[in-house]
Order: structure tokens, then C-alpha cells, then sequence
């Protein structure tokens, strides 16, 4: 059983640790969405131009990926982390100095770099931390971090988003007290050294990696062109600001509903159930434009979409070597960041021929492509319970 003396301190370090997530995902990547449409009428964009503002912060990701792993090898997770969570902040800050559509998309993929070190290095954290309590639940509160930023901006940036520069700094300071609060979450007592840092192991997760590129490229779009949906039908203020805060408390609240089958259902079910629910949610917003439908969908995303990578997180502990983590996490992280990085551009070119519906359609049909392909590699899968160190043991 797990040691309640232990899961409380670890659960306080989790929490604290999940401000990189709040960081990396909640302001550095879904926040600009808030953002689209000020920043589309007031340098005259496009949807594909706007859109391309999240791919640039998509391949950022993958570059940051791919780096992720040497760096981290060398200077350890923790340095990582903590140096990735600063320079998201001087990003996001930098977003707000110029109008250059080419420095804009210079500081939206530095700021999706950082953001891959973060997300990447806090996984290996939070797992490590899992581990010493015997419990998955310092994993899902970790990804739930992202439901902090996303609710933080949600209520915070629709008010000023006309005045798109000064939200930018605003989300600068946001990250850099992030940076700060988060500093001495990043310790896990020892560093793996070089030599067992472990390499990448694909093949067993091939289903897996293949549903995880589709979710990537659907779960993006949605995100990145709601507010833009919102503006196309002339939603007010207030319907903007409670969508996207129930849509950011709902990832805050996910764990609560996913931590468990997580952790116990057999296989790929509760991932193949994360995507399902997952195309659902983004399907009802196309069932009618009335704003509790609208809400309704926010929230069932909200509560899913982010319980993917934790899902997909908890498969690599079960089915890898504890010495391959952070290779294997850094790989997934790069398919992740291939798929977030095509879907805003391809959809948004998608919408400018057709209208805005065109984003929920996107990341319905994606996602749900993507639970058949989670639910057909189950069968091949190996159903294997997980490790003792991360079964989450408390009723």
C-alpha cells in the first residue's frame, strides 16, 4: 500500500511540478488562441497564417523533441526543466515586441522548444515521483497542470485580448512566476547517470505511436481556432471567458475521473475510451451553435484531451524498462510534435476554403481514427497489469 506520509509530500511536489505543464501547454501553446483573432484582424491574417503561428510552435516542439534527450543526458531532467520553464517566459514576452510575422514565428516555436524540454523532463520527474509513492497520481496531476494555465488565461486574457501585446506580457510574468514556484519541484534526489540514460522503444508501441500522432494532430485544432468559432458566431464576452475557463478547470478536474482507469484498466481501454470521448466532445460542437452545447463540448474535451498523454505515459512505464524512459518519452514527444505541427496549418488552409466548423470536424474525425487504431492494438498489446510503483492503491 502506498505510504500516506510519502503520497502527501509527493502529491505537494506534483502539484508544484504541474506548473510546467501550466506553462508549456497552458500559456505557451493554448493561450494563443485566446489571442487569434485580435492578433488575425489586427496584422490581417488569415486562418492558414494564424494557424501556422501554432505549427510554428508545433515544430519548435519537435525540435525541442529531438533535443530534449541529449540535453537532458548531459545536464540531468531537473536542469532541463528549470531552464526550459525561463525560457519559455522570455518567449512568450518576446511575442509581444514586434508585429513581423516572421519574428512572430520565430517566438512561437522557441517558445514550443522550451515547452517540449519541459513536458518532457517533468514527465520523467512526475514518474519518478509516482514511483516513490507507489501511486499514478502524481502523473495525472502533472498533465493536469495544463487546466491551470488554460483556465488562468481563459479568465484573464479575453478582456484585454484586444490589447494582444500586453496579454503577451502578462503571460510572460504568468511563466516566470511559474519558473520560480516550480524551481525546487524539479528535484528527484538522484540523476540517472549518462550510461543507463536507455534508448527509444517504438516497436512494441507501434499502435500506440500511431494513435498518438493522430490525436496530436486533431487535439491541437480544436484548441487553436475555439476562439476563432466563438468570433464567427458572435459570441459574446462572458460566453469566451466561461468556455474557455470551464474548458481549462475541466482538465484541472480530469484527473478525478481518469487517474484510476489509467492506472488499471487492462491494455489500451482507457485510451482507446480517452480518444472515443474525445471525438465525441468535439463533434457536439457541430450539433448546434447554442452556447450550452458549445459548453458542454469544452468541457468534455477538457476533461479528456490531456488524460492522453497520461494514458500513453503510464503504457511506456508498464511496457518499457524504467532506464528507457526519458528515450522513449522523447520519442513520443517527437510524433506528438509532427502531429501538432501539421494539424493547425493543414485545418486552418481546411477552414479558409470552408468556415471555422471545419476545426471540431477536424479533431473529431482524427480522434476518433485514432481510438480505432488504440482499440485494434490492444489485441497485439500485451494486457499487463502495472508495476507495484505505479498502481494507485487508495478507494
Amino acid at each position: 500500500m502506498s505510504d500516506p506520509h510519502l503520497l502527501g509530500p509527493s502529491m505537494r511536489q506534483a502539484a508544484r511540478l504541474a506548473l510546467g505543464t501550466a506553462s508549456a501547454l497552458g500559456l505557451a501553446r493554448f493561450a494563443y488562441g485566446l489571442l487569434l483573432p485580435a492578433m488575425r484582424d489586427d496584422l490581417g491574417w488569415s486562418l492558414a497564417e494564424a494557424g501556422a503561428m501554432n505549427t510554428a510552435n508545433g515544430l519548435g516542439y519537435l525540435v525541442g523533441a529531438v533535443a530534449t534527450a541529449v540535453v537532458a543526458r548531459r545536464r540531468g531532467a531537473a536542469a532541463t526543466f528549470r531552464w526550459g520553464m525561463v525560457l519559455i517566459a522570455a518567449a512568450l514576452a518576446a511575442t509581444a515586441i514586434t508585429d513581423d510575422y516572421s519574428a512572430l514565428l520565430t517566438a512561437r516555436a522557441a517558445a514550443g522548444a522550451a515547452g517540449a524540454a519541459v513536458f518532457v523532463t517533468g514527465g520523467v520527474i512526475a514518474s519518478r515521483i509516482a514511483a516513490r509513492a507507489a501511486s499514478s497520481a502524481p502523473i495525472t496531476v502533472y498533465f493536469a497542470g495544463a487546466g491551470l494555465g488554460i483556465a488562468a488565461g481563459g479568465a484573464a486574457i479575453p478582456p484585454v485580448a484586444d490589447h494582444w501585446r500586453l496579454a503577451w506580457i502578462g503571460l510572460g510574468l504568468a511563466a516566470t512566476v511559474a519558473a520560480l514556484v516550480s524551481r525546487t519541484a524539479a528535484n528527484t534526489g538522484r540523476e540517472e547517470p549518462a550510461a543507463t540514460a536507455g534508448r527509444a522503444r517504438l516497436r512494441p508501441l507501434w499502435g500506440i505511436a500511431l494513435a498518438y500522432l493522430l490525436f496530436a494532430a486533431g487535439y491541437i485544432t480544436y484548441i487553436t481556432f475555439l476562439s476563432a468559432y466563438l468570433a464567427d458566431l458572435r459570441a459574446p464576452l462572458g460566453q469566451v471567458v466561461l468556455t474557455w475557463t470551464a474548458l481549462g478547470l475541466a482538465v484541472v478536474a480530469a484527473p478525478a475521473l481518469w487517474s484510476r482507469p489509467t492506472t488499471h484498466w487492462p491494455g489500451t481501454r482507457a485510451l482507446t475510451c480517452l480518444l472515443a470521448t474525445l471525438a465525441g466532445g468535439a463533434a457536439l460542437a457541430l450539433a448546434a451553435p447554442a452556447p450550452p452545447v458549445i459548453l458542454a463540448s469544452a468541457i468534455v474535451y477538457g476533461a479528456t484531451f490531456m488524460g492522453v498523454p497520461a494514458a500513453v505515459t503510464t503504457l511506456i512505464k508498464v511496457h518499457t524498462p524504467s532506464a528507457d524512459w526519458t528515450a522513449t518519452l522523447s520519442a513520443f514527444t517527437m510524433l506528438f510534435a509532427a502531429g501538432q505541427t501539421a494539424g493547425p496549418w493543414l485545418a486552418g488552409h481546411l477552414a479558409d476554403r470552408t468556415s471555422t466548423d471545419a476545426a471540431p470536424a477536424w479533431t473529431a474525425i482524427l480522434c476518433a481514427a485514432a481510438a480505432l487504431i488504440a482499440a485494434i492494438a490492444g489485441r497485439s498489446l500485451r494486457d499487463a497489469a502495472p508495476r507495484p510503483s505505479v498502481i494507485e492503491t487508495n478507494t
